[in-house]
């Protein structure tokens, strides 16, 4: 294998491990109502077992593994325009069309399949971050950084100023206005049990029913929370992107860098979300409290995300993997598929027209979905890619961009990737 090859390895090995780790939060909002996504007292458990697999995804997974995707598609993001340079149609042709199909095919999955799609994120936010690529490391760097300390910041101010509201609100005397706001976030926050209730009736019902639960779910995503995600995601991207050309994705940073940067990430930021952990359980999962100590988490997060990343690069230079090595490269390679196959199947396990479990699994019953899920990703990624060129998505979106149907059989002759 070639030097370069072994690089777009790593990119695809980090990738893969990065998609089947999202599958550990996204679960939850897949198998139970959407709020218990944030909070472990509105559905799914939060004793025992619950407890310890909802303390373990936030500390260890809750936007890590979402944050090292997102950085991952920065990276190719700039792959992908480097290598369309010199061709008909050029890099800023392919990315645009890519961006306008990925946001078709994100909005037909929140409504189809799952209403916590990243897909349309990642379609604004890389329509968006493109046309600041050809910056310096410097300057992306520090931007992308600024622009996460300004989300993280607004968002500390506004659990504080939730603290705030709720305190003005039970004083006796009250204003109405402070009533009335009150009022209308704890309702976001914490929605009565009829609309847990109504959520799990929708998604046990049939497709249709499905459909509009989702559509309801998605008419609170997309004004109130998507803005968020995409001004988060411009400035994952960002770093993803001074990441990948400084080499740290492709095995170019020193064995004691990546060290360093693990050691920081579990030293000292996993300490510090677990911390934060501990306020949450300790106000007893107060929903105001339970916001302000995510809002927080946002700031050991990256950190987190590139120790796991770091960990994961470092056993491949070390050629510890083993097998484990190839079929994570697949999967990262079927990155698309794997994500929408994976929520296909989700589908028909949880909603009614399948096997009608949404609701009925605790939080730690939901792992075993998760296991199989990933069974399955691990074991058809490779077989797959032995004998076509792409995963069955990642095909059809170049064809959509492309405009030409490319072949997808890959020649007896031609080794997977």
């Amino acid at each position: 294998m070639s030097l370069s090859a072994e690089r777009i390895e790593a990119i695809d090995v980090v990738r893969g491990f990065a998609v089947l780790g999202i599958l550990l939060m996204n679960i939850v909002g897949m198998g139970l109502p959407a709020t218990a996504y944030l909070d472990p007292t509105f559905a799914g458990g939060y004793e025992g077992a619950d407890f310890w697999m909802w303390s373990i995804n936030f500390v260890l997974t809750d936007g890590k593994m979402r944050g090292l995707f997102t950085m991952l598609f920065g990276a190719s993001m700039v792959l992908i325009a480097e290598r369309a340079e010199g061709q008909r149609p050029g890099p800023v042709s392919i990315h645009y069309r890519r961006m306008a199909w990925l946001l078709v095919f994100g909005l037909l999955h929140a409504f189809l399949l799952w209403w916590g799609d990243i897909l349309v994120c990642y379609a604004i936010a890389g329509a968006l971050v493109f046309a600041f690529r050809n910056l310096t490391q410097r300057t992306l760097f520090i931007g992308g950084v600024c622009i996460l300390a300004v989300l993280t910041t607004l968002n500390v101010a506004i659990g504080i100023a939730l603290e705030d509201l709720r305190l003005a609100a039970s004083q006796p005397g009250a204003a109405p206005a402070d009533v009335e706001a009150w009022a209308a976030a704890s309702f976001a926050l914490d929605p009565p049990a009829e609309a847990r209730d109504a959520e799990i009736a929708a998604m046990g019902g049939g497709f249709l029913e499905a459909v509009g639960g989702r559509a309801s779910n998605l008419a609170f995503i997309y004004p109130e929370l998507l803005p968020f995600e995409v001004i988060e995601a411009i400035g994952q991207m960002m770093i993803g992107i001074v990441l990948f050309r400084s080499g740290f994705f492709s095995l170019g940073w020193s064995v004691g860098s990546y060290i360093c940067l693990a050691a920081l990430g579990y030293g000292l930021a996993v300490p510090v979300t677990a911390w934060l952990a501990w306020r949450a359980w300790d106000a007893d999962f107060d929903v105001v409290v339970l916001n302000e100590m995510g809002a927080w988490s946002a700031i050991p997060r990256p950190f987190i995300a590139l120790a796991h990343a770091s960990v994961m690069l470092l056993c491949l230079r070390q050629g510890v993997l083993g097998p484990l090595r190839g079929a994570l490269a697949a999967v990262g390679r079927m990155a698309l598929s794997n994500y929408l196959l994976t929520s296909l199947i989700t589908t028909l396990v949880f909603c009614g027209f399948g096997l009608g479990l949404f609701g009925a699994l605790s939080r730690a019953e939901l792992m075993m979905v998760v296991i199989s899920v990933w069974a399955f990703i691990l074991l058809w990624s490779g077989p797959w890619l032995r004998h076509f060129t792409y995963g069955p998505f990642e095909w059809i979106w170049r064809c959509l961009v492309r405009g030409r149907i490319p072949p997808l059989r890959r020649p007896a002759e031609e080794p997977p990737g």
